[in-house]
C-alpha cells in the first residue's frame, strides 16, 4: 500500500533556546515542519516566557502554519548547593551531603577532614537508606551511602570527577517524598495558562495521583490544556499503564530515565511505554539525545539516525530535540534531519503488527470500521470533525496503514492540540449546522490544498442527521 507522502506522520517537538528564540529562527523552523514548540522552565522567568511565547503566535500567523505550545514545568528537584569553588572528587574518598541549614559546605562540619556540599532537601535523609547510591550532575559522578544521621549523609566516592555548584541528583531506586506540582510549578503554569500554551509537561510523575493533582490545578483555572506526563524514574515505570491512563500524553523523557535506570532496560522502557500509549490510545513522545552530537557537529552518528528511526518504526507520535535546538549550532537542520528521516521510515512501516487497543463504545467500534476501510483501499484519506479533539485521536490511536487523517476543527486551541497526534493533518473551519454541508466544505478546502484530486477515495468518520438525532458514522466518497 502506498503512503501519502504529502505531509509526515511523526510530529516534530523542538525546545526553544538562545540558539532558537529569534524571529527569523523561529521562522525557519516552522517553515521546515517543526509542529510544537517546548519552553523548558527550569530556568525560565516569566517576563521571557509571556514575552516568547506571543512572539511564536506571531510568526506562526505570519508563516500561516500556527504550532502548538508545550510549557514543560520543572518539578521536584534535588539539586546541591552553592559552592565557592569546585570540588574535585578522588575515587574512594568520604564525602558528605548536609542536609540540615547553615551547616558549612566544603568541609563537613566540624569533621575537619570530610569535605561537603550543601542539598536543597531537607528530608533526603529519611528518604534515603544505607547502602542506596546517589548520582550527581546527570551520573558523572557516583556515591554510596555509608551512613546518615539527621544532620547528613554521607559516602564513598564511587566515579571521581569535579563537582560544581547547584548539580542535579538522582536517587536511583529510592521514593522520595516530594510534591509533584511544586509552588514554583504553580507560578509557572498560570502565566502559561494566561498566555495560551496547549501543552503542560508534568515532570517526574511517579504515581496517577500525580497528574491527578495537575488536572485538579487546570479544573480551577477553568483550563482545557492537555497534560504530558513525563516518566523519569523507576517508581513512573512500576506504575507505568496507571499513569497512561491517567494522563493525555506520555513523555519518555530519557535523560533522567537513563540516569535512573540500567542502560540496558532503556530500551525495553521506551518500547513498552510506547506499546502501553498505544494500547489505551494516549499519544506518545519519544525525547532526549535523539541528535545530541549535532549540538555541535552538521551531521548526526549513525546510531543516532537509527534511534530516531526505531521511534518512527515503534509507531511514537512524535519525536523531540532539546539540547539540539537551545544551545545547538545547527538547529535548523536538526530539525530538517528528523523530517528526512522520518518520511523514508514511514515508507518502510508496517502498522498491521500493532494490536488493536481494547474498544469501548459505539464511538471507537465505528471509527475502527473506518480506518479498517480506509486501510483496504488505495489512494485514501480519512476525513474527521472535531470539536474537542477525540474523533481525530480515536481515529489517530487505530494507526491507519496509510491514510492520513485530516481532521476539521472549529477551535483554535484544538488545531493545535491535534498537532501532537500521528497521521492527523488539522484544518481549521467552522461546522455547518448541517453535516452534509459541513462534508463538502470540507472537501472544498481539501480540492483547493491539493490534498486531494480527482480519484482519491474518501472515508468520512462523522456524525450525521438521521431521524432527527445525529448518529455516528461512515461514508465512503469518490473524488470527481
Amino acid at each position: 500500500m502506498v503512503i501519502d507522502t504529502a505531509f509526515r506522520r511523526t510530529k516534530i517537538i523542538f525546545t526553544l533556546g538562545p540558539a532558537t528564540e529569534s524571529d527569523e529562527m523561529l521562522e525557519k523552523l516552522i517553515r521546515a515542519g517543526a509542529d510544537i514548540v517546548r519552553l523548558n522552565m527550569a530556568h525560565a522567568k516569566h517576563d521571557w516566557t509571556r514575552g516568547v511565547i506571543r512572539r511564536i503566535r506571531a510568526v506562526s500567523a505570519r508563516v500561516e502554519r500556527d504550532v502548538a505550545i508545550m510549557m514543560d514545568i520543572k518539578g521536584p528537584e534535588i539539586r546541591t548547593g552553592d559552592l565557592e569553588a569546585p570540588i574535585e572528587l578522588k575515587a574512594g574518598e568520604i564525602f558528605d551531603f548536609t542536609v540540615r541549614p547553615g551547616m558549612s559546605e566544603g568541609r563537613g562540619g566540624g569533621d575537619e577532614e570530610v569535605r561537603s556540599v550543601g542539598v536543597n532537601y531537607q528530608d533526603l535523609a529519611k528518604d534515603i537508606k544505607v547502602g542506596d547510591t546517589v548520582l550527581v550532575d546527570n551520573g558523572l559522578l557516583r556515591l554510596e551511602v555509608l551512613e546518615k544521621d539527621e544532620a547528613r549523609i554521607r559516602c564513598r566516592v564511587l566515579i571521581p570527577g569535579e563537582l560544581k555548584s547547584r548539580r542535579h541528583i538522582n536517587l536511583p531506586g529510592v521514593k522520595v517524598n516530594l510534591p509533584s506540582f511544586t509552588e514554583k510549578d504553580r507560578g509557572d503554569a498560570t502565566v502559561g495558562l494566561e498566555e495560551g500554551i496547549d501543552f503542560l509537561a508534568l515532570s517526574f510523575v511517579r504515581e496517577a495521583k500525580d497528574i491527578e493533582l495537575l488536572r485538579a490545578f487546570l479544573a480551577e483555572k477553568k483550563s482545557k490544556v492537555r497534560i504530558i506526563a513525563k516518566i523519569e524514574d523507576q517508581s513512573a515505570i512500576t506504575n507505568l499503564n496507571e499513569i497512561v491512563a491517567a494522563c493525555d500524553g506520555l513523555m519518555v523523557a530519557r535523560g533522567d530515565l537513563g540516569i535512573e535506570c540500567p542502560f540496558e532496560e532503556l530500551p525495553v522502557i521506551q518500547r513498552r511505554a510506547v506499546r502501553a500509549c498505544l494500547a489505551q490510545g494516549r499519544p506518545v513522545i519519544v525525547a532526549t539525545h535523539m541528535l545530541e552530537s549535532m549540538i555541535s557537529q552538521p551531521v548526526p552518528t549513525r546510531a543516532e539516525i537509527t534511534d530516531v528511526a526505531n521511534a518512527v518504526f515503534e509507531l511514537a507520535d512524535c519525536v523531540m530535540l532539546s539540547g539540539e535546538t537551545t544551545i545547538g549550532k545547527y538547529p535548523l537542520e536538526c530539525v530538517q534531519m528528523l523530517d528526512v528521516i522520518a518520511r523514508r521510515i514511514e515508507r518502510e512501516v508496517d502498522e498491521s503488527w500493532k494490536e488493536p487497543a481494547v474498544f469501548t463504545g459505539e464511538r471507537m467500534k465505528v471509527l475502527h470500521s473506518a480506518v479498517i476501510l480506509a486501510n483496504e483501499l488505495p489512494r485514501s484519506k480519512l476525513v474527521t470533525f472535531t470539536r474537542h479533539g477525540f474523533m481525530a485521536q480515536g481515529l489517530a490511536l487505530l494507526r491507519p496503514s496509510h491514510a492520513p487523517i485530516l481532521a476539521f476543527t472549529p477551535s483554535p486551541e484544538v488545531f493545535r492540540q491535534l498537532r501532537l497526534l500521528r497521521a492527523v493533518e488539522p484544518f481549521l473551519m467552522p461546522l455547518a449546522s448541517d453535516p452534509n454541508d459541513t462534508i463538502e466544505n470540507a472537501l472544498g478546502v481539501l480540492r483547493r490544498a491539493g490534498r486531494i484530486v480527482v480519484g482519491d477515495r474518501v472515508v468520512v468518520a462523522t456524525d450525521i442527521l438521521a431521524q432527527d438525532r445525529l448518529v455516528d458514522s461512515v461514508q465512503l466518497r469518490t473524488v470527481r
